[in-house]
């Protein structure tokens, strides 16, 4: 038969309150130990990032911005006067010289005032011609009257003279003598009075000769301007270089100013690039440039800097310094890369995906040794196109993932594989 053993009970009871126990306290250091772990850090693939080393030396801070080649002399030719388009002698691409017609127009009113200001122009000639001979023979008249009292009061003179020295022989009477000498005074006074008479005739007929003379020039200008405005119903390039546009068709009707005509010299080029406004501020006339015109670089300079922004940019004209690449023609899309300053012996990397100059950004450094980078706070400086200036938070050698990393704003480490 059974023997009851209340001390074998109480030890089996005891052996399972010592195992329950510990088991509690097992789990409860697990969990404790779970809570206290850091998450697992995502894992990224090395080749996906782009990663930089962190260097010390000399940085070149440049701008880039996109733009265009331009000729640099640029001719719209306007029409002169009202007409119609008859005829496009030449199309855009030909290659033109000062004399070369482009366009050929009609306005017979046009033609017909310039033939009536010929013939105005004509009637004015003739008129100052007759006047002229008119005027010259009065004067002539005027010439003769005057030199027939000349020669009356030089006899009377003589008269009067030997008057004088026969009266003092007295061979003649006194009143004699001074009939002589009151005619010679007054002969003496007309040929003065006809002197004066004869100059101010000169003078009358200079200035009806002016009157005249203006009247004609005015009829010539008339005619000069509609003459030109005849031969300028031929629309002529003005300039040697190549026709890019013609904007008006056959058939068409212009009025005075509208563009006819686009030449271009393209040989002469620049480059006109837009700057983003928060870049350009430092962009000064003179200094140096590159222009990237996809099938070879060409040196150049700042030119000219917009006063104005559009659209967040500012416009900034390169004059190019060097021989074309072949291609290069108006209008070709280019990079044009300005050259700021250099800047000696600073802290420098490549240029984040993610942040802008003067701000705090967080960016993974690689830790050494390990797979692993954690987010550290950098300050950033001066930056250039492709490389930003380090103030604080890294040093030189570090190694810093540049790619962007807002998917793992989350996390302050990533692993990399």
């Amino acid at each position: 038969m059974d023997i009851a053993r209340p001390d074998r009970s109480r030890e089996k009871k005891l052996r399972r309150l010592i195992i329950g126990g510990a088991g509690a306290l097992v789990v409860l250091l697990i969990t404790l130990g779970l809570s206290r772990l850091k998450p697992a850090a995502p894992t990224v693939e090395r080749s996906t990032v782009w990663i930089d080393t962190v260097k010390r030396g000399e940085m070149l801070r440049q701008v880039r911005g996109l733009g265009t080649l331009v000729p640099e002399e640029i001719r719209w030719i306007p029409a002169l006067t009202e007409g119609r388009v008859e005829r496009l002698v030449l199309q855009p691409g030909t290659a033109v010289k000062p004399d070369s017609i482009i366009i050929e127009m009609s306005n017979p009113e046009l033609e017909l005032a310039a033939l009536e200001a010929d013939s105005r122009l004509r009637a004015a000639e003739a008129q100052y011609t007759e006047l002229k001979v008119r005027l010259e023979s009065q004067r002539l008249d005027q010439q003769a009257a005057a030199a027939r009292v000349q020669a009356d009061y030089k006899q009377a003179k003589l008269r009067a003279d030997a008057d004088g020295e026969l009266a003092k022989d007295g061979l003649i009477a006194d009143i004699t003598l001074q009939v002589s000498k009151v005619t010679a005074e007054e002969l003496s006074n007309r040929n003065l009075i006809e002197q004066k008479r004869l100059e101010i005739a000169g003078e009358a007929v200079a200035a009806q000769l002016a009157v005249q003379q203006a009247a004609v020039e005015q009829q010539r200008a008339l005619a000069r301007l509609r003459r030109s405005q005849v031969q300028a119903l031929r629309v002529r390039a003005a300039i040697e270089g190549v026709l890019q546009v013609v904007p008006v068709e056959v058939g068409q009707s212009v009025t005075p100013g509208t563009n006819l005509a686009r030449v271009a010299q393209p040989g002469k080029l620049k480059a006109v690039v837009r700057i983003a406004e928060t870049q350009a501020k430092d962009v000064q006339i003179g200094q140096k440039a590159t222009i990237d015109t996809r099938n070879g670089v060409v040196p150049g300079r700042v030119m000219r800097v917009d006063p104005s922004s559009q659209n967040g940019t500012v416009g900034v004209d390169l004059s190019l310094e060097g021989p074309l690449p072949k291609g290069a023609r108006p209008d070709l899309s280019v990079d044009g890369t300005v050259e700021l300053e250099r800047l000696e012996n600073v802290l420098y990397v490549g240029r984040p995906a993610q942040g802008q100059p003067e701000s705090l950004v967080g960016l993974f450094r690689l830790e050494t040794g390990s797979g692993e980078a954690n987010r550290v706070r950098v300050r950033l400086g001066r930056a250039s196109v492709n490389t930003v200036e380090i103030v604080e938070g890294l040093k030189e050698g570090d190694q810093v993932v540049l790619s962007d990393t807002s998917a793992f704003d989350a996390h302050d480490r990533i692993r990399l594989n």
